[in-house]
């Protein structure tokens, strides 16, 4: 089991665009959809069309979350498929035996995001990026435990995915939605609302969410107020608990 507070938040999707807008879609959630993309105003034009809508809205909830005056915080960027459209696209290439874009690739490999955000905020910090499958969240969270553990003050946990390319629809085993949102947190007990995680091997039957994907039904629980929440994921049972 782990613990930990969250300090601040921030969150991003299709028609969510501010914090009124999340709470009550978290009385009443949805499935997001649409293009829309967040304006990511912090950012130059010129950096700013280099960062495809993925990077965009990881980034644009970054910003919010992370003060102008932060530096050194410990960045934790997680997704489940990451900038799999980029990947698409080396892969159409290389099927049309067509040389692949470079730029294409240097952008489209798992920490890229984390490292434009890094290079935008000139972070020389420490910064992870890792996929978890259906539990990135979770698995995200493990990871910046373990940075406050080692005596990181606060991290920065910044969880984003977007809808698979159709060739994948029939791999799919939750519902697909593009979103980004993050957390900057810290030590259980830090004057702010606190959380536990813990973990069991899975039960069939247990933990099914219902209309979200994993990722939107932890934020969900996290903006609903309930004490209580239990998701499956990669063989185990997370147990989320609100601290009173």
């Amino acid at each position: 089991m782990i613990g930990f507070s969250v300090r601040e938040w921030s969150a991003w999707a299709p028609g969510l665009v501010d914090r009124d807008a999340w709470r009550a879609w978290a009385a009443a959630p949805w499935l997001p959809a649409g293009d829309d993309t967040p304006a990511l105003a912090e950012v130059p034009a010129m950096q700013r069309r280099r960062i495809e809508r993925l990077g965009r809205m990881a980034i644009q909830t970054a910003f919010w979350c992370q003060q102008a005056e932060d530096s050194g915080i410990p960045l934790v960027f997680a997704s489940r498929h990451g900038d799999v459209a980029r990947s698409m696209e080396l892969l159409e290439a290389l099927a049309a035996e067509e040389p692949p874009s470079p730029t294409t690739f240097g952008l489209s490999v798992h920490n890229a995001i984390a490292a434009l955000y890094s290079i935008l905020r000139r972070e020389r910090g420490n910064y992870t990026a890792l996929a978890g499958g259906m539990a990135t969240v979770e698995a995200a969270c493990v990871e910046a435990a373990g940075l406050i553990a080692d005596g990181a003050p606060e991290v920065l946990l910044v969880i984003y995915d977007a809808p698979l390319p159709a060739v994948y629809a029939d791999f799919a085993d939750e519902p697909d939605a593009g979103f980004a949102w993050c957390w900057r947190i810290a030590a259980e007990g830090a004057g702010a609302p606190a959380y536990r995680l813990a973990w069991a091997p899975d039960r069939p039957g247990e933990g099914a969410v219902a209309g979200l994907p994993h990722g939107l039904e932890v934020l969900r629980f996290f903006l609903s107020g309930e004490s209580e929440l239990t998701l499956a994921g990669e063989g185990s049972m997370w147990r989320w608990r609100r601290n009173a």
